[in-house]
């Protein structure tokens, strides 16, 4: 896959350390609004072995408050433009819904859109990261954060999720882009033991024969069945990044890189 100009093979995985220029997102630890503490994190998940960084100022979390564009930019675009300043080579990745937002972040260095929408929040998403080429994250997701707790009924969860993908994925194709990543959407539109029957089936996303990303990283779905909170989840966070290594995840997006790089060091030797 070409990220501007960077040929990465992803049939070997890699690790995306999440960064998050907001004051609420769900894990406290992975919020970053000074500069230092910014070039500090990103410098600490490159030496640990994260090939990209996933950079957002819009929290998705459950109940999370409305961000303006204007807001969501004066957040972001200073940080991206620090990390590309520090870090030249730098992987970023931009989260957010906003195609507009996305635009600006790619005219400053960002390479890789991740839409946890799917294209449901912005028309123009699609057409966006199509006419400029740039390879982006398709999240699987239903409504927004707000109401997707509410929309997780499926007749078939694994069957329901892959033809909804792959109605996107057609136009995506369609309109030229071949570049995509996928994200079944650990917690957005699914309750827990949804959650964890994703995994388990995680095999059957290869007939999209994209790559797989796993966002599983200290989420609800941790901490609530182990009865902790998202502060204590590293644990079973690496355990859940382990389970999808082995049935096919191609990209952890994590806040606690070396745990993950680790937990591919294990996985790719014991499936050779």
């Amino acid at each position: 896959m070409n990220f501007k100009g960077h040929l990465l093979d992803l049939s070997k995985p890699k690790v995306m350390g999440i960064i998050n220029c907001t004051p609420d997102s769900f894990f406290a630890g992975s919020r970053t609004s000074k500069s230092k503490e910014l070039v500090a994190k990103t410098a600490l998940m490159l030496d640990e072995g994260a090939t990209f960084i996933d950079i957002g100022a819009y929290s998705s979390r459950p109940g999370a408050p409305f961000v303006s564009q204007e807001e969501e930019l004066r957040r972001l675009v200073p940080s991206i433009e620090l990390l590309v300043k520090e870090f030249p080579e730098l992987l970023i990745s931009v989260d957010t819904f906003r195609a507009d937002v996305a635009s600006k972040a790619v005219d400053i260095g960002a390479c890789m859109v991740n839409d946890i929408s799917g294209g449901n929040l912005d028309p123009n998403m699609f057409s966006f990261v199509a006419k400029n080429q740039v390879p982006y994250i398709l999240m699987h997701m239903r409504g927004t954060p707000k109401t997707m707790a509410s929309l997780n009924t499926y007749t078939n969860l694994i069957l329901d999720i892959l033809s909804e993908l792959q109605v996107k994925i057609k136009r995506l194709n369609e309109l030229g882009l071949n570049d995509l990543i996928i994200d079944p959407g650990l917690g957005f539109a699914k309750d827990l033991e949804q959650n964890y029957e994703i995994v388990k089936h995680l095999k059957s996303f290869e007939c999209l024969e994209h790559p797989l990303l796993i966002g599983a990283s200290r989420k609800s779905m941790v901490y609530k069945l182990l009865k902790t909170t998202a502060a204590q989840a590293l644990n079973g966070s690496t355990v859940i990044h382990t389970a999808s290594l082995l049935n096919g995840a191609s990209i952890l997006r994590v806040h606690d890189v070396k745990a993950a790089v680790e937990a591919v060091k294990i996985t790719t030797l014991l499936k050779n």
